[in-house]
């Protein structure tokens, strides 16, 4: 059973290290992640289950333990999921996955179940529903990280350059997460998602596959587009 969610950007320049020190405006979406984090923890969860990007259609899963590193970033810093060290031979996490277990290594997130699974923007809605109702349906208390950004074509400088469809897009997303709203994120156009670069469409279709038979609250933690990108933190409860 689904008992909470916190839904987060990931962008590699979350990490300090990566930024160095040169985006404090992230400051505010890394205190937002804290606070949804705190939401998981109050929900009293059996397990935690990671959702991020990958570049396969997957599902990949990635069990506890599993390593990420930062280091194609230009830093020596390396992360374990849901642990103080790994555990985990050849599982090599993407690095959606890797900031999420940053996140949940300051945290303090080391002592219960955690394992992750990554979905890319091939896995059509219904795959990605299908994803979520499997974890669902686990035994117990499940709580979801959910990892992914919004459109990277915000303004003309950003990844994708600027389409005037970004902004609308991104909105939807936020009154979508804000509204605890499974089926308007199952309804999200995954060709225009992935034209927009939006790389938390299938995070979010399997939170929506997930929360389906719920009756889960949302709060809207923080919405905003630095460097033109559009980043989402809400929580469900």
């Amino acid at each position: 059973m689904l008992v909470a969610a916190a839904v987060c950007p990931c962008p590699p320049l979350l990490v300090p290290e990566v930024a160095a020190g040169a985006a404090p405006e992230l400051d505010t979406a890394r205190a937002a992640c804290t606070d949804a984090l705190g939401v998981l923890a109050a929900s009293r969860p059996d397990r935690l289950v990671v959702v991020g990007p990958a570049d396969s259609a997957g599902p990949e899963v990635y069990p506890r333990g599993a390593r990420g590193s930062f280091r194609g970033f230009g830093v020596d810093v390396e992360v374990y999921l849901g642990a103080d060290s790994g555990g985990a031979d050849g599982a090599e996490l993407p690095p959606g996955l890797s900031v999420g277990a940053w996140l949940l290594g300051r945290t303090g997130w080391t002592d219960l179940p955690v394992d992750g699974i990554g979905v890319g923007d091939a896995l059509p809605a219904e795959g990605c529903g299908a994803v979520g109702r499997d974890l669902a349906a686990r035994p117990g208390r499940t709580a979801l990280l959910v990892l992914g950004d919004a459109s990277a074509c915000r303004t003309l400088k950003a990844p994708g350059y600027l389409d005037e469809r970004a902004a609308p897009f991104d909105a939807e997303v936020g009154r979508a997460l804000e509204a605890a709203d499974p089926a308007a994120l199952t309804a999200l156009d995954a060709d225009l998602a992935r034209e927009l670069k939006a790389s938390g469409r299938a995070p979010w279709q399997v939170l929506a596959g997930a929360a389906a038979a719920t009756d889960l609250a949302g709060a809207l933690l923080y919405e905003d587009a630095p460097y033109g990108v559009g980043y989402v933190v809400a929580a469900w409860s």
